[in-house]
């Protein structure tokens, strides 16, 4: 007796496809980084002459190179770092959070626009619930997920795959990453002062304590909004 087999259908076809691009997008990003001149960029020496370039726009290049950064995988930390290394706490938490955002708003439409049909047609009735709940509660999950260090970028595009809305994630992951970014943009532009005055006192001055704590607290900040939405 012939047998056939049934072709995956035009719109499977097409999920398919794209689930490929998308993989081939990261790994090519992944080794475009680790193999290629624009490893050699990612050092606050050569970052900051490729800055001085820019001028005025200095800043603006650099929220375009976080922002590319963030979906080429580039550590977020490593850039953070970067950019309170010249930058400053202050200026280089602004506009460290401006590329975070831009990035991961970036690499979330590739992951959805790539990614999401596919990942959808593979949802079977156990995982559809949890596919649904991100939905209902997009925004929670994504603070939630921020606040406790989730990784940056593979949670971008990862995020990309579900069904949360967009204006959840955004605005779930503008304010859960605030935290974090500021207190390692304060402790890293502080440590720059103490390293540019050459007064290594300042290591026990009140900034350097008050940022260290700040990290730290950052750790219960997910701990209590769950005890208080339990006592609510």
């Amino acid at each position: 007796m012939a047998t056939y087999h049934q072709k995956p259908s035009k719109g499977r076809r097409k999920a398919i496809l794209k689930a490929c691009l998308l993989v081939a997008f990261i790994v090519g990003a992944i080794l475009l980084v680790r193999y290629t001149p624009v490893k050699d960029y990612l050092t606050k020496d050569a970052l900051e002459g490729f800055l001085e370039t820019a001028g005025l726009w200095a800043p603006v290049v650099f929220i375009g190179v976080y922002a590319v950064g963030v979906c080429l995988f580039v550590p977020g930390t490593l850039l953070t770092g970067l950019g309170a290394a010249i930058f400053g706490a202050y200026w280089g938490f602004l506009y460290v959070w401006v590329g975070a955002m831009i990035g991961a708003g970036a690499a979330f439409y590739i992951g959805r626009t790539l990614g999401r049909d596919f990942a959808a047609s593979l949802i079977g009735d156990k995982l559809k619930k949890y596919d649904d709940a991100i939905e209902r509660n997009g925004f929670a999950t994504v603070l939630y997920l921020r606040l406790v260090y989730f990784p940056f970028t593979p949670m971008n595009f990862g995020m990309g795959l579900t069904k949360v809305r967009f204006t959840d994630y955004i605005t779930g992951t503008g304010l859960g990453i605030t935290v974090g970014t500021f207190v390692f943009t304060f402790f890293i532009g502080t440590l720059k002062n103490v390293w540019a005055s050459g007064d290594w006192n300042q290591l026990i001055s009140f900034n350097v304590f008050f940022s260290i704590g700040l990290f730290v607290f950052s750790f219960f900040i997910p701990k209590i909004i769950k005890k208080v939405k339990g006592e609510v």
